[in-house]
C-alpha cells in the first residue's frame, strides 16, 4: 500500500475510534458491512469516492474524506521530484506565476496538457498520470470559500504557438484562459512583442506566499522541478517579476488580446 493510501486509511482508522465507533456500528451508519469496514482499515481494499462521500454526508464532515482521497490520489500520480511543490501549492494564498512558452499548468484544458506532456516522448502510461495529476491541482482555485489568488503573466507566443497542427486544440485552450481569467481570483497578464527582450525570457518560475507570509519559488527545468528559499534567490525572482509585470498589458486589455486570439484558432 502507497504512503498516500496508508495515510488515508489511517485516517479513517482515527476517525472512526475518536466516534467511539466500533467497525460494526460505524459501517451501520454508512451502510457498510463490519467486514468491508475492517477490509478498508486494514488496506484489503481501497476506500472509494462513494465510501468517502457516505461518511462525509453520514457525518457532515463537509467532504472532508472526499476531497483527501483527491488531493492525496493526485500526489500519488505526481512524480516524486514534483510533489513538495505541490504541498506548498496547496497551501499557498497567491501565485505569481510567469511562463514564456506555455499556458500555466493550473489553467490548461486536457487536450492542452496532454499535448505539453506527449512531446516529451514519455510512455502513455505516464502521459496519462501527469496529465490527471495536472487537472487535479486546479482544484486550489476553486476549493472552498477561500480559492488561492493566482496572478499569471505569460508571453504573447503562448497565445500564438500552435499544438502539434491541432487548430481546435489551442482554440479550447484560449477560450478556456479566457473564462478563467475572468473569475476574481485569477488574473492573467500577456506581455507582447512590443516590450523586445524583457527579463524572464530565460525560464518560467512561480513564487508562491503561503498562508503565514513566507514565500518560496518554484522553478521547472528539463528533467526536474527545483525548490527555491534563499533569500537572495527570491529577492532576485522578485525583481524579474516586477519587471515582468511592468511590461505585461493590463488585465482588461490582456483578456481582450485573449479573446482575439481564440478567434484566430477557430
Amino acid at each position: 500500500m502507497s504512503s498516500a493510501a496508508s495515510y488515508m486509511v489511517n485516517e479513517l482508522r482515527l476517525f472512526r475510534s475518536s466516534l467511539g465507533l466500533s467497525q460494526e456500528e460505524f459501517g451501520r451508519r454508512i451502510g457498510y458491512s463490519a467486514s468491508h469496514i475492517s477490509s478498508v482499515e486494514t488496506g484489503g481494499r481501497p476506500p472509494t469516492d462513494i465510501y468517502m462521500r457516505a461518511v462525509d454526508t453520514q457525518f457532515e464532515l463537509d467532504d472532508r474524506f472526499t476531497r483527501m482521497l483527491r488531493d492525496l490520489g493526485s500526489l500519488a500520480s505526481t512524480p516524486a521530484w514534483l510533489r513538495e511543490w505541490i504541498e506548498f501549492e496547496a497551501e499557498a494564498q497567491q501565485l505569481r506565476w510567469y511562463e514564456p512558452a506555455w499556458v500555466p499548468g493550473l489553467l490548461q484544458t486536457e487536450a492542452y496538457a496532454r499535448a505539453t506532456l506527449a512531446y516529451n516522448l514519455l510512455p502513455e502510461a505516464e502521459v496519462e498520470q501527469r496529465v490527471a495529476s495536472r487537472l487535479g491541482r486546479q482544484a486550489i482555485l476553486a476549493s472552498g470559500g477561500h480559492p488561492v489568488q493566482l496572478v499569471a503573466a505569460i508571453d504573447v507566443m503562448v497565445l500564438r504557438r500552435p499544438v502539434s497542427g491541432q487548430p481546435g486544440v489551442m482554440s479550447e485552450q484560449l477560450s478556456h484562459l479566457a473564462k478563467m481569467a475572468e473569475l476574481p481570483q485569477v488574473q492573467v497578464l500577456v506581455v507582447t512583442e512590443e516590450a523586445g527582450i524583457y527579463p524572464g525570457l530565460q525560464g518560467g518560475f512561480i513564487t508562491a506566499t503561503l498562508r503565514d507570509g513566507s514565500v518560496v519559488a518554484h522553478l521547472d527545468h528539463q528533467v526536474r522541478a527545483q525548490i527555491v528559499n534563499q533569500a537572495d534567490d527570491l529577492a532576485t525572482l522578485q525583481r524579474t517579476w516586477e519587471a515582468v509585470r511592468g511590461e505585461a498589458l493590463s488585465r482588461r486589455q490582456s483578456l481582450d488580446l485573449i479573446k482575439e486570439a481564440a478567434q484566430t484558432w477557430t
